[in-house]
């Protein structure tokens, strides 16, 4: 299914982001695993936008929508045992009816779930994060690589996780 990532903004937004050219930041950080998957404890991250309902607010979308060149550099914990219906998605860029029928189509909670009681990987983290995958255009990575990202390494860190599943938007 193709991804249109300027659906949801005004149409001059979209013409501008798209004749817009971006040097994409490389290399691209990799760490290779160290131990089998049935052995490895996983953490779970996405740039869905997604919050949990009632325990933390949602995304600032509506700074977004007044200043369409920021986003909202800031993420939101999700334990691994959220309801479906305390899910809350908050994302201009994507239709977000889906994962609010179903938070597996953007972080597969439940799947990992079954792959651990399987025995295919050693367990899941009690908490999975999520931030906000539009950052602005150009967009402004420093929030995420100063504040927050380093905020979330450390949690993923105390919760002794050894192989993270980031899940793009």
């Amino acid at each position: 299914m193709p991804v249109d990532s300027f659906k949801y903004l005004p149409r001059l937004i979209t013409r501008y982001y798209k004749l817009t050219k971006v040097k994409p930041d490389l290399p691209i950080p990799w760490t290779p695993l160290s131990r089998p998957l049935d052995q490895c404890r996983f953490g779970l991250v996405t740039s869905a936008g997604l919050y949990h309902k009632g325990h933390e607010p949602p995304f600032d979308v509506e700074r977004e929508r007044q200043e369409p060149t920021w986003g909202d550099p800031s993420f939101r914990t999700i334990p691994t045992d959220i309801k479906q219906e305390e899910v809350g998605a908050s994302h201009l860029h994507i239709n977000t009816r889906g994962v609010l029928e179903d938070i597996n189509i953007l972080l597969p909670i439940h799947r990992f779930q079954e792959l651990v009681a399987e025995g295919r990987v050693g367990s899941l983290a009690r908490n999975a994060y999520s931030f906000m995958g539009y950052q602005g255009f150009p967009a402004d990575l420093r929030g995420w690589m100063e504040v927050y990202g380093p905020q979330v390494a450390e949690k993923l860190k105390a919760e002794e996780v050894n192989c993270v599943l980031l899940t793009p938007a």
